[in-house]
């Protein structure tokens, strides 16, 4: 037996560190019987997929972007601030996966770029989990951040972030006068098929997560690969062949996609139950802070962007197919209109032109 008092009083190099962990994707056994299905009796191609996996494994880490100051905090979700002059936008993020994907790297930043199109840029964190529902989150978290800002301001939402903003303007009003929805999900009927399939998901991820209390990334993942186990399987297989010079930027996106804090139980359920299988929002039965979050009653004009290649959000569940909002298609996937290398020319400049009257107004920070 241990010695409780030697243990304690044990110098550091004595004691056990944990190895790190590997790098995803996770549940490793899961993504290899995905790709193994994909691949079926091609075993050649199974053979370059996980060639691309090990390059992938064995690559070394980026480094990371330093993180902009924090402006304020309510809870566990903090406003950070990445300076700019003019008006004042508000980058709302998925709550599923980092929000480092609007800001990943030099030439690859929405949020750099919209700062040197003149705009005072502020982004959402969301921080740990804190066992709050999709409503609550909005009501009790992100609305009084944004109160707390002096202008009127013009909110972008990212993935799920849009649905969220949507509830957030409800409750804000007048103060957003402009909002712009990305890759947003909101008629999840749209789905089709796939809301079966999320169906099977939940009903073998939500016994497991209530167990732990939370949603870690490694239940929420196999959703994903669900949606597009084919686009998943060539994404590793061509990295085998990818030239060097491509593989940092490979690299830095993946460890993003394979991160982030885990989804509060509450969030989780809410996201299976709520919105996938009854779809409350596109049925227009959702309520947050007491309201019921109608889009077409918003004053403020919105901008629905909308990526015809994207398998996270298919065209079908966005906002705009209920004629709400105007529509501006886009031909790229869920990811790649945010950081692809047309993403300046096909996403960035239009937003900052969609947005150029809260600078006539004179609405700036």
């Amino acid at each position: 037996m241990t010695d409780p008092e030697a243990a304690e009083s044990a110098p550091l190099t004595h004691l056990h560190v944990a190895p790190q962990r590997e790098r995803g994707p996770h549940p490793l056994p899961l993504f290899l019987a995905t790709v193994t299905r994909v691949c079926g009796d091609d075993r050649a191609r199974l053979a370059r997929v996980l060639a691309g996996l090990r390059r992938y494994q064995e690559a070394p880490a980026a480094t990371p972007r330093p993180r902009a100051p924090v402006r304020a905090r309510v809870g566990n979700v903090s406003l950070h601030d990445h300076g700019g002059h003019g008006p004042l936008l508000v980058v709302i993020p998925s709550l599923i996966n980092p929000p480092t994907v609007l800001d990943l790297a030099p030439g690859q930043s929405l949020i750099a770029g919209l700062v040197a199109r003149g705009y005072h840029l502020l982004s959402v964190d969301w921080g740990a989990p804190e066992g709050l529902d999709l409503a609550d989150t909005v009501a009790t978290r992100l609305v009084p951040l944004l109160r707390g800002l002096a202008a009127p301001v013009g909110l972008i939402g990212y993935c799920l972030g849009g649905t969220l903003a949507l509830g957030a303007a409800t409750l804000l009003g007048p103060q957003v006068a402009r909002l712009a929805l990305l890759a947003t999900p909101w008629h999840f009927r749209g789905y089709g098929a796939a809301r079966d399939q999320l169906a099977g998901w939940w009903q073998q991820a939500g016994p497991l997560a209530a167990t732990l209390g939370s949603l870690p990334m490694d239940l929420l993942q196999p959703a994903f690969w669900a949606l597009d186990e084919a686009g998943v399987t060539a994404k590793y297989e061509a990295l085998a062949a990818m030239p060097a010079a491509g593989l940092a930027a490979f690299v830095r996106l993946e460890d993003w996609s394979n991160g982030g804090q885990p989804l509060a139980l509450a969030a989780a359920r809410d996201l299976a139950e709520v919105l996938f299988a009854a779809d409350i929002t596109g049925r227009g039965d959702w309520q947050v802070g007491g309201q019921r979050v109608d889009p077409a009653a918003l004053a403020c004009p919105i901008l629905d962007v909308i990526a015809r290649r994207d398998h996270i959000v298919p065209a079908a569940a966005a906002l705009s197919t209920s004629g709400i909002g105007t529509a501006l298609p886009l031909d790229a996937g869920h990811v790649g209109m945010i950081v692809g290398h047309r993403a300046p020319d096909m996403l960035w400049q239009p937003l900052a032109d969609w947005f150029r009257p809260m600078a006539i107004a004179g609405q700036a920070d």
